[in-house]
Formats: structure tokens, C-alpha cells, sequence
């Protein structure tokens, strides 16, 4: 008789829990985590504030600075089967600018100007696994949570 051992269990429930979640290509499957290190990112120079900043689904748990008069522009990747939710903003010092068009079904996008000084919560979120397509497929309830912490300051 086989024996099965720890370290196939440990692969098996780590399997069951990714709940047939599939990887898209420029997005983060992780849920939470904050950003990993390395180089420095273009959303928060070493020298303090900037004038504009791009954000994507990898910048989740960032605070940036923004000078007052700049812009943030963030577009986060998403599929129809698992889409971003319209941009939330929560505080004061930004205000929503014409963000373009959203080219594909899943993505969103949003702009805003820094009009005065303050900090302002950027949210979204988006199912974590893609919903069952038949009968008796697996489904989960999990979400993708994405939060970027943006401080206005003046001049």
C-alpha cells in the first residue's frame, strides 16, 4: 500500500483552495498582499511628490504622493469573467477627470486631478475566481480587493 505524505497533502490543499482561479496576464492573483520590493516605483519617487502617476493592479497597498495641480491615471486589467468594479475615491483632494475609453469588457479605469491638499482611498475589487460556466462545476465566493492610499500636498 502507498503512503501518502505531508508534502502531497499540503500540494493537495493548496490546489482545492485557488478555487480553479486562472492567472491573467498583467494582474496580481494575490489577495491583500502588499507589493513586492526591488525598484523603486514610478508612483512614489525617492525625491517626494510628483506631478503624474500611473497606477495598475500592482501598485494594491501603495500610498503616493501627489502634488496639488497634478494627475493620477490607473487602469486595472480585468477579464469578463472576473471584472474590475467602477473606482471608488473616498476623502478629499482629488476630482475625476475624463478618464477615456474602457477598450476591453473587465477593465477599469478612472483619472483624477489633485485640486487640494488631502488623502484620498482609491478602491476596487473584483471576484476572485471566474463564475461556473455548467452544472457541477467548482465556484467560490472570494474577492480581489485593490486600495491605493493617495496624499495630496500642496506645492
Amino acid at each position: 500500500m502507498r503512503r501518502t505524505t505531508p508534502l502531497a497533502l499540503a500540494a493537495a490543499a493548496l490546489l482545492l483552495a485557488g478555487c480553479g482561479a486562472q492567472k491573467d496576464t498583467g494582474s496580481s492573483d494575490k489577495v491583500s498582499a502588499p507589493p513586492r520590493g526591488g525598484t523603486p516605483s514610478p508612483t512614489r519617487p525617492a525625491g517626494g511628490c510628483t506631478a503624474r502617476s500611473e497606477l495598475t493592479a500592482a501598485d494594491h497597498g501603495r500610498t503616493v504622493c501627489l502634488r496639488e495641480g497634478g494627475e493620477i491615471r490607473l487602469t486595472l486589467d480585468g477579464t469578463a469573467a472576473r471584472p474590475w468594479k467602477p473606482v471608488a475615491a473616498r476623502g478629499t483632494g482629488l476630482k475625476a477627470v475624463n478618464s477615456g475609453f474602457v477598450l476591453r469588457p473587465g477593465d477599469a479605469t478612472a483619472a483624477y486631478r489633485a485640486v487640494s491638499a488631502g488623502t484620498v482611498e482609491l478602491t476596487s475589487s473584483r471576484p476572485l475566481c471566474a463564475q461556473p460556466t455548467a452544472p457541477g462545476q467548482v465556484s467560490c465566493k472570494g474577492i480581489e480587493e485593490w486600495a491605493v492610499t493617495v496624499r495630496v500636498s500642496q506645492g
